[in-house]
């Protein structure tokens, strides 16, 4: 039927929506000119007019690629062709960065959108989909990591914002089409040298051949069931913060592990850094104590016992 709206344009909008009438601030969409960020714009600036909501684009450009700064202003004019305001930030990323390159753009990134929503408390809309998400699964699963990172993104922490979690990627560039905007596909979303590259286009559809489909839908509810869990067992920890080694010893071991790491991260340990094998020899000073003098900890901070206590305390410095 001729002027009939797309079905996967309305669901996109009701999602954006159904965001933005939970949070009354105003709206930045972070975009990069690729498929799902500019699905995302065309959909909150088609809402955010009907709610008459501040609304504002918001291009990081890393820096990391010789055509970058012109890809930002191009995904700044698509923007500004949706009847949206748009601002291109530069930050710079060492691509020798120990953490990894995606580690090290993806917090500058994420520091340059808080810093340009700070200037009116604005919410900032992400544009991770459901793809995205079971990427991120698998990611912490080849970790070896615990249930909070294997629960993957949520769909609202703080002011940030994930309105199209439950649509795949093929659905923002049908929308994408169906609002004639071209989508810049970024070199790094195919480097075979960076990991979730090869987990989307190798690792990924090979598991939806051997499964027979339906994989990445069952990572996302694994991660929205583990999400459950780690929120209860964090409000359980948060109810059980305590330094005495009995009380320590008398909580259920997941409880004890988040105790005890919180500890550590609120004595300086750094965050990044602070590993499930340090919190494991911090967790022996409580339960499998004989006589170990301190756990060193990434930040310049030991995990020492005194008595029945657990203490942190400044790491001695050598010599």
């Amino acid at each position: 039927m001729p002027g009939r709206l797309d079905p996967v344009v309305a669901r996109a909008r009701s999602l954006v929506r159904a965001a933005l009438e939970d949070d009354p601030r105003p709206v930045i969409v972070a975009l990069s000119g690729g498929a799902d960020s500019l699905a995302l714009t065309a959909a909150t600036a088609f809402v955010a007019e009907r709610m008459a909501r501040p609304l504002r684009a918001v291009v990081v450009d890393h820096g990391l690629q010789e055509a970058s700064i012109e890809a930002a202003r191009v995904a700044a004019s698509a923007a500004h062709s949706l009847g949206v305001a748009a601002e291109v930030i530069e930050v710079e990323v060492d691509p020798a960065d120990p953490r990894g390159m995606e580690a090290a753009a993806r917090e500058a990134r994420y520091a340059a959108l808080e810093r340009a929503a700070a200037d009116d408390d604005a919410q900032v809309l992400l544009a991770h989909t459901l793809d995205d998400q079971a990427e991120t699964v698998l990611l912490g699963l080849g970790r070896g990591s615990g249930a909070r990172s294997l629960a993957g993104m949520p769909g609202r922490r703080g002011r940030l914002v994930r309105p199209l979690l439950p649509l795949r990627r093929a659905d923002t560039e049908r929308i994408c089409r169906a609002h004639d905007l071209d989508w810049w596909s970024d070199p790094h979303n195919a480097d075979p040298r960076l990991r979730r590259a090869r987990v989307r286009h190798e690792l990924l559809p090979l598991m939806e051949e051997i499964l027979g489909g339906g994989v990445a839908q069952a990572l996302a509810r694994t991660a929205d069931l583990l999400r459950a869990d780690a929120d209860a067992l964090d409000a359980a920890a948060d109810d059980a913060m305590t330094d005495g080694v009995e009380a320590l010893i008398a909580l259920a071991p997941a409880v004890r592990s988040r105790v005890l790491r919180r500890a550590a991260l609120a004595a300086g340990a750094r965050p990044g850094e602070l590993t499930a094998a340090h919190v494991d020899e911090i967790d022996a000073l409580v339960t499998r104590w004989h006589g170990q003098r301190r756990v060193e900890l990434p930040g310049g901070v030991s995990a020492v016992r005194v008595g029945n206590r657990l203490r942190f305390v400044p790491t001695p410095v050598a010599g």
